[in-house]
């Protein structure tokens, strides 16, 4: 089988066809700082006759689809194509992260629920906990497709939900975007958390803060639903995507400053699994100079070759808290 998946294929990026590693494939490193948990590995660059250093994808976010079902104004990877990896080259591209180092896989979107009403994201699951044997298995998603069928059928190789929720105002999410017609998105958030702990996959909430927002008191609501992190974004300006000539979105308008964030975290400082993200620290993960251009597809020149165009660093990720307690297993959650 394997020699099946190491095929090489013809390139496919102008489809947009490859695995979109560039967004997110960070990596962990055993040179730790204190207070920081420690991986054992093979050292960065240890092969035998490598001539350069080797950055490992230890951790890595699939952005399968941009198709969504939400018109979030400030998102920055918007609809701009419909394609959608064939499942088995999909696979296929997993398996060559998986032989690259990878250990964790994250996927989003777009609305990630959206193909074949999930299944096609619940095989992906299926696939990278089973098949691929990875640690830790996590989805972003706005939650408003999920159905309690689907965990039915894959909870059990989730380790992570983290469901987007911008406010607790169901009349500020409607402003923003995250309007479902008559359903409400705070409710179903609920709902959300509920269907996580009776299938025992850990539940987490990102919220992006932006200028109808950031005056909001969260604290509350967040105890309340007890999620294992609170990941707080500052609203964030990508060139072509939600800014600037070709883009289908104007978030110029939802734009907050430093001190506007920090003035959020403060107020919220007490929530302990509160983990911020202000904008300076996310623009590495969309590569160089606030951008995200693509580098060439895994599935076409490997993983070790494209990762080296994508401009990861190595020391932000540890520092904002990227390595952590990521499989459900590890967490000893009080079900």
């Amino acid at each position: 089988m394997l020699s099946v998946f190491r095929q090489p294929l013809g390139s496919m990026w102008g489809s947009l066809a490859s695995l979109l590693c560039w967004l997110r494939a960070v990596f962990w490193w055993p040179a730790v700082e204190k207070g920081q948990q420690q991986v054992a590995r093979e050292p960065e660059g240890s092969r035998e006759g490598a001539e350069e250093d080797y950055t490992i994808p230890t951790s890595v976010n699939y952005h399968f689809t941009r198709q969504c079902n939400y018109k979030c104004g400030f998102c920055f990877h918007t609809a701009k194509t419909s394609f959608v990896l064939p499942l088995e080259e999909a696979k296929r591209g997993l398996l060559l992260l998986k032989e690259a180092g990878m250990e964790k896989i994250n996927f989003s979107g777009g609305e990630p629920f959206l193909q074949d009403r999930g299944d096609y994201l619940g095989k992906l699951v299926k696939f990278c906990k089973v098949e691929l044997g990875l640690p830790s298995v996590s989805i972003v998603s706005n939650g408003s497709l999920i159905r309690e069928r689907w965990f039915k059928d894959y909870g059990d190789y989730l380790d992570i939900l983290a469901v987007s929720c911008d406010s607790f105002n169901e009349q500020v999410n409607v402003l923003i975007g995250r309007g479902q017609g008559k359903k409400n998105h705070v409710e179903n958030l609920q709902k959300l958390n509920k269907w996580c702990k009776d299938y025992k996959v850990a539940f987490k909430i990102n919220s992006v803060i932006n200028r109808f927002n950031v005056d909001e008191d969260m604290r509350e609501h967040i105890k309340a639903l007890n999620p294992v992190r609170w990941k707080v974004f500052q609203c964030l300006l990508i060139e072509g995507e939600n800014c600037g000539e070709n883009a289908l979105r104007e978030a110029e308008r939802f734009i907050i400053s430093e001190e506007e964030f920090e003035e959020f975290l403060e107020r919220h400082k007490e929530v302990s699994c509160l983990v911020p993200e202000c904008n300076q620290k996310m623009r590495f993960l969309n590569c160089r100079k606030g951008r995200k251009d693509p580098s060439r597809s895994i599935l076409d020149v490997g993983v070790e070759q494209a990762i080296k165009f994508s401009g990861f660093d190595d020391k932000m990720f540890l520092k904002r808290g990227g390595k952590y307690v990521w499989s459900k297993e590890d967490m000893k959650l009080d079900w």
